[in-house]
């Protein structure tokens, strides 16, 4: 659970509100699964160690694989104890991670970040301006996610044949050149012993 345990009601309705307002700008694209308040609709992994982020992004196709993972943070949850108990694990998953934080917060979330190294694809600032929601992208990361590390596989018996880790494709050869017919050796032959 996040270390934000109650969020005021104002900001939990802000918050519900910026989930909402995603979910309905995603729908294109993904199908999108919503965590709002304290409903845990859909997890990242299972058992103890599941995650509910607020947005979950998925594929159209019949699969419906994770694409992305968004997180919206309000005034009162951008800080060192949401960052190290959500922010770390959602960074490691092997999707693109966007976060999205109230306008004044970009820095303390950027300083967060750096300070932990959490890797954030996307940092998303908004603000209300009457009764709209305005979302500014104000970091995008160039570099892919860090793949999670693995536990390396047992040796194999010193007579046992390695497979490559993956197969490259062949180059493809250019066509050769239609080759000239060639004349019979004996005839050629015979032309040369009558001259």
């Amino acid at each position: 659970m996040s270390p934000i345990l109650v969020r005021p009601v104002r900001e939990q309705l802000e918050h519900d509100r910026v989930i909402r307002l995603l979910q309905a700008k995603s729908r294109r694209k993904y199908e999108v699964v919503i965590n709002p308040g304290n409903e845990r609709n859909a997890a990242v992994g299972a058992g103890p160690s599941a995650l509910y982020p607020d947005l979950l992004l998925q594929s159209l196709e019949r699969g419906h694989r994770l694409q992305a993972v968004i997180e919206v943070e309000t005034g009162e949850s951008v800080n060192h104890l949401e960052a190290l108990s959500q922010w770390t694990h959602l960074a490691r998953l092997r999707v693109p991670f966007h976060l999205y934080v109230p306008a004044g917060m970009v820095d303390v979330a950027r300083r967060l970040c750096e300070d932990n190294q959490i890797h954030v694809s996307e940092i998303w600032s908004f603000h209300t301006v009457g009764d709209q929601v305005r979302f500014t992208l104000v970091h995008r990361s160039r570099q892919a996610p860090p793949a999670p590390a693995r536990a390396r596989p047992a040796p194999q018996a010193s007579g046992a044949r390695k497979k490559p880790a993956t197969r490259t494709a062949k180059p493809v050869r250019p066509p050769k050149p239609a080759a000239r017919p060639r004349k019979p050796a004996r005839k050629a032959a015979r032309a040369v012993k009558r001259r």
